[in-house]
């Protein structure tokens, strides 16, 4: 029987991420070993033309993409904050 595990994290996003997504948060579908940048890479890949360079934030943590997400994770994507 070939099947992935699949998970599924919740994902909130803010600012200019939340107007490009449409919502607040969402649920997605994740595989084994997904990091926090594939799942951005995933959810705003490259090629669709704004790019925005993010911080990683997992279950309220301060994270690097590198990390590995896990089922029922709660992982925001944050813009960086401009101000004067």
């Amino acid at each position: 029987m070939l099947s992935a595990r699949m998970l599924s994290v919740t994902v909130r996003y803010f600012a200019r991420l939340r107007e490009l997504r449409g919502v607040a948060s969402e649920k997605v579908p994740i595989g084994v070993d997904t990091t926090a940048a594939e799942l951005y890479e995933k959810l705003f890949p490259a090629e669709l033309g704004e790019r925005i360079s993010v911080g990683f934030a997992v279950n309220k943590s301060m994270v690097s993409g590198s990390t590995l997400l896990s089922g029922g994770d709660e992982v925001a994507f944050i813009p960086p904050v401009g101000g004067g």
